[in-house]
């Protein structure tokens, strides 16, 4: 397929292919001199949302109007400097397109970027932009940033608007963001969530063991050496459903998996309602990772559906009741290092079924996750993330700042 051997010589890949879609500020204010990259499922004004299918792409006109997340940045300051590579229609966690290549690991070529806000990821972690916008449904952003070393913050679900944006599963579609650093990553968040600088007390810092148990060793031992040196004591169960699972006669089965299940299902089925119809009728190529995909979310039987939407009330209302609002949970942001590009069938089955799970805990709860790239094991970046209640996105923007060497504080 075009473009399936990668990125052009010299190039990090992060961007979609032809001309840029180029933008100048149309304000100014505390973003002024930012450059911004845009995942390719984002309304930039004047360009196609290609959605990473060549098919999608061509079956779009060029929208009208930036997306409103777009346009709020472009008032506050930032320089538009591309539309970024996407996992096609945002159905991957590796970040990997058929279509357009695999943007390039910071790191090492050999290694997979994290998807599906791959290009975005890629073109903060290369340089290309001082920060940039992806979508995070089940982890498109928090997985990135943790393969690629990168601050990002998956917002509580609804404080950002999704006008403008591709849908793929709006009840657990969120729009996030990466930069370099934390504090740009706040001041990005101050502007998006028009918040302003928060007010409240730090967040007291808790260990989320039971989610740190789907990680890797390594991964869960670089997570658990800095919680003990930043001295983390306080223990905390974030996949206890509440007795969610015998209500569905699940008993004997990990909690983890029943929130896999939860998620996985639910979100098939929104693919289906807002993709389902233009698949149906377009049949568009896909590559041989997402087809099987899809043709699993428009195999789902819809009457599965309010089983699983009754189990997904029940075990948000016993996270949230948890989750005291003055704490925050040390979680995995992806239970592992960077995959390989050459990794097998059952690597990355695990790899996906354990991320997934993780990624459950904020998307069917709607809670905001931060992503900072504190840890490492084997050489790698390892995202150390934490979980809050919901509305305490400017609380996480600012625990990352605190958390950060202060050099690395400088926007």
């Amino acid at each position: 397929m075009d473009g399936a051997s990668g990125p052009a010589p010299g190039s990090s890949g992060a961007f979609v292919p032809g001309p840029r879609a180029e933008r100048a500020p149309t304000g100014s204010g505390q973003l002024d001199g930012v450059r911004l990259a845009v995942k390719d499922l984002i309304d930039v004004g004047g360009t196609i949302t290609g959605g990473g299918n060549p098919d999608w792409a061509a079956a779009q006109t060029e929208a009208a109007v930036d997306a409103p997340c777009v346009a709020t940045l472009r008032a506050a300051g930032v320089r538009v400097v591309g539309k970024t590579v996407t996992d096609e229609l945002a159905f991957s966690l590796e970040g990997e397109n058929a279509f357009f290549g695999t943007p390039l690991h910071p790191r090492a070529p050999e290694l997979l970027p994290g998807g599906s806000s791959s290009g975005s990821a890629v073109a903060v972690a290369w340089g290309e932009a001082d920060l940039a916008l992806g979508t995070d449904t089940g982890g498109s952003v928090r997985v990135p940033a943790a393969f690629c070393g990168l601050h990002a913050l998956r917002p509580t679900h609804g404080r950002i608007p999704l006008d403008g944006v591709l849908p793929f599963a709006p009840s657990l579609d969120t729009v996030g963001w990466f930069a370099r650093d934390a504090a740009l990553l706040r001041s990005a968040g101050q502007v998006l969530l028009g918040g302003g600088a928060s007010t409240h007390a730090p967040l007291r810092l808790c260990i989320a063991r039971d989610a740190l148990d789907l990680a890797s060793p390594e991964v869960r031992e670089a997570l658990l050496d800095w919680a003990r040196r930043a001295g983390l004591r306080e223990e905390r169960l974030a996949f206890d459903d509440g007795g969610a699972r015998d209500a569905q006669g699940g008993q004997g089965t990990p909690p983890w998996r029943d929130w896999l299940t939860a998620y996985a299902t639910l979100q098939g089925l929104e693919i289906r309602t807002h993709l389902g119809p233009w698949i149906r009728a377009r049949h568009p190529r896909f590559g041989p990772a997402i087809a099987p995909r899809f043709a699993g979310a428009l195999a789902l039987d819809e009457s599965i559906g309010p089983r699983w939407c009754d189990w997904r009330k029940q075990a948000t209302q016993a996270l949230r009741a948890r989750l005291d609002p003055d704490e925050a949970w040390l979680v995995p942001a992806a239970p592992t290092v960077a995959l390989r590009r050459t990794a097998g069938a059952e690597e990355r089955t695990t790899f996906y079924d354990h991320a997934l799970a993780l990624g459950a805990l904020a998307g069917l709860a709607g809670l905001p996750q931060i992503v900072l790239p504190l840890c490492q094991a084997e050489g790698l970046p390892v995202g150390l993330s934490f979980i809050s209640a919901p509305g305490n996105d400017e609380r996480l923007l600012d625990l990352a700042v605190a958390l950060s060497p202060p050099e690395e504080n400088r926007s």
